[in-house]
């Protein structure tokens, strides 16, 4: 999943906040204006819309609430006070407390309103994305980097989350408490209100070349924190070798470097809301003041009464709020929107479609047996491969493989490192999709067989034995989930596996992340059994005792025998006590097979074959130079 990070020199490089977008983050996905972007999350806010109504509805009456103020303070300035009759003044005052109660009360009503409702959105997109990484094809995988998907899964979802419960909703309140406030302003006096409304037009500019700023930047933070999220996953996961070479201060170096560097972008964000801020509250203030000063000349005009001024000014204080949180709001709402791209560009990944024929095959089973077809066992029919990502016009990594390994036969690949053993074995359970020809099981190609189905036929045990944070039973019948506790051990057993009776557990005990707790061959030898516990009709194994003592070696080759003789196998080979495993050899050999048969006449007749197993380099051709 992971990919090669980032060079030191590259990481200094790409320090200065100011610099254009990173390659990876113009190349993954358009650039959209922060509404677009944030409309993608409609199909999942659909479903609590009301309650979002709701919320907002709830926080806009408080907020109007607050709007009323002013105008009990007008009638009590210019009532009560200005005629000195303290008997109307309680009435007045208690509306007053009632307001603020009543202000009180709805703001907390909203946040009952949302909380649980948008934690099972979040849930809800949260289990999308993982189901969707379940789905993308392993070539996915092999470009995304696993802290990139971490950051996607975790801190992205917050962002949004959040979003949709608090800025959403005050972008729509403050924005109606801003125009109600602004009618009601001119309404008072019009002369007063225009010179408190004069800096609307700068802002809005402002906004807009902010907003553009500020939406790159959050975005190379947030890819920044992906970033970091790989480089401690991998620290952690990779610390027994960090230890060994001593290379935990180079590790920590690269760790510092990232956090400069995503320390740099953050107070480049800061600075950005930061000079914002500055102009949104000063402007206002600016205008407010010049609003008192004009408003105190006509009330000594008599122009106007004192208790609309202090109306009026209440008003202006009571919209500082919805102006001066502006900046906030729009600095998370770019936020949710990089975030919301961020989500989608996962769930926009092309899945690898089901041909019409794999639709079909799903809905009705075939009519014929698998034990009738005419061409039985494993057949590759002038397969070609080259991996997606490859650039242009370099060369297919498999050329036209033609290989047919009989119904019943174990077959064994060998090949110098790098020949494309490991991909053609993955090819079968289509883990990769063959760029061209054919393979079939029983004379059925692959591609009209269901995966579900295509999978459950074709057990794989891969060179690396990946096993997860669960159980050593849960680990190994990953391979068949409704084997019986029988299987289970005729498994265990094929793989030499009984030191798994003598953990704490036994069977039940969690062998830990990765199953670091255990050694590499007890890793291998589960793998290898959860390949077999299921009886697989087909059996893909790469190189699967390579980590085994030779004495473990032995008695597990024993064991593989009495399997390999139920099932059709393909199984990548290094050594020669693995070859004997098979009936027959097949040699790999820049991209082609080069040559088929048994280990004792490979040995005769393939110099390749011969050089592989035995070291002896194979002799040059007169005239030609030497390999």
């Amino acid at each position: 999943m992971s990919v090669a990070l980032p060079t030191l020199s590259a990481m200094a490089e790409n320090e200065n906040p100011d610099q254009p977008d990173t390659p990876s983050e113009t190349a993954r996905t358009p650039r959209r204006s922060t509404l677009r972007s944030l409309l993608r999350l409609w199909p999942y806010a659909r479903e609590v819309r009301w309650r979002i109504a709701g919320a907002t509805a709830a926080a806009l009456v408080a907020s109007g609430s607050v709007l009323l103020v002013p105008l009990v303070l007008r009638r009590i300035v210019d009532g009560p006070i200005a005629h000195h009759d303290l008997g109307a003044l309680w009435p007045l005052a208690g509306l007053l407390l009632l307001l603020g109660l009543i202000e009180a009360g709805l703001f907390g009503v909203r946040r009952v309103i949302v909380a649980r409702p948008l934690a099972r959105v979040e849930s809800a997109m949260r289990g999308d994305l993982y189901a969707k990484l379940q789905r993308l094809p392993v070539s996915f995988h092999d470009r995304w980097p696993s802290g990139q998907l971490l950051s996607r899964a975790t801190s992205d979802m917050f962002t949004m989350r959040l979003f949709l419960a608090f800025p959403l909703v005050f972008l729509i309140v403050n924005s109606m408490v801003f125009l109600i406030g602004s009618v009601m302003m001119f309404l008072l006096d019009w002369r007063l209100g225009l010179i408190t409304l004069l800096p609307a037009a700068p802002l809005m500019v402002l906004t807009r070349h902010f907003e553009s700023r500020y939406s790159r930047a959050a975005r190379r933070a947030q890819d920044q924190n992906g970033d970091l999220a790989t480089v401690i996953e991998e620290s952690v996961l990779g610390i027994r070798i960090l230890k060994a070479f001593g290379r935990h201060r180079t590790m920590a170096e690269r760790f510092r470097q990232q956090t400069r560097e995503l320390r740099g972008t953050e107070l480049h964000k800061a600075d950005m809301l930061a000079n914002l801020w500055a102009v949104i509250v000063g402007l206002p203030e600016f205008a407010l003041g010049c609003a008192l000063a004009v408003g105190a000349v006509r009330v000594a005009d008599d122009q106007l009464t004192v208790g609309t001024l202090v109306a009026f000014l209440s008003i202006a204080l009571a919209l500082r709020w919805p102006v001066e949180s502006l900046g906030w709001l729009l600095a998370y709402a770019n936020e949710a929107a990089t975030a919301t791209d961020r989500f989608f560009e996962v769930m926009d990944e092309p899945e690898k479609p089901e041909l019409p024929s794999e639709r079909h095959s799903a809905l009705s089973a075939p009519a014929r047996s698998w034990a009738q077809e005419a061409d039985k066992g494993i057949r590759f029919s002038g397969v070609r491969f080259r991996y997606p990502d490859a650039p242009a016009g370099t060369p297919d990594l498999l050329c036209g493989i033609d290989l047919h390994i009989r119904h019943g036969e174990t077959m064994a690949l060998v090949g110098a490192t790098g020949s494309g053993k490991t991909t053609l074995t993955a090819l079968l359970p289509r883990l990769y999709e063959a760029t061209g020809g054919s393979i079939t099981l029983d004379g059925r190609d692959i591609r009209d067989i269901p995966r579900q189905r295509l999978r459950e036929l074709v057990s794989v045990a891969f060179e690396e034995p990946t096993l997860f944070s669960a159980s050593v039973r849960e680990n190994v019948l990953m391979g068949a989930p409704d084997a019986g506790p029988e299987q289970l051990d005729a498994a265990l057993d094929t793989a030499q596996a009984g030191f798994v009776h003598k953990l704490p557990a036994g069977v039940e005990t969690q062998v830990g992340e990765q199953g670091l707790s255990l050694s590499g061959g007890q890793r291998q030898r589960l793998a290898l059994a959860r390949a077999v516990v299921g009886e697989p009709g087909f059996l893909v194994l790469d190189d699967p005792l390579s980590a085994l003592d030779v004495h473990t070696e032995a008695l597990v080759e024993q064991a593989l025998r009495q399997v390999l003789g139920g099932t059709t196998a393909l199984v990548v080979a290094h050594r020669p006590s693995t070859v004997l495993l098979a009936d027959r050899v097949a040699v790999l050999d820049e991209g082609r097979i080069a040559a088929v048969g048994t280990h004792q006449e490979l040995l005769r007749t393939s110099a390749v074959y011969r050089e592989l197993m035995t070291g002896e380099a194979a002799p040059a051709l007169e005239g030609s130079p030497a390999r």
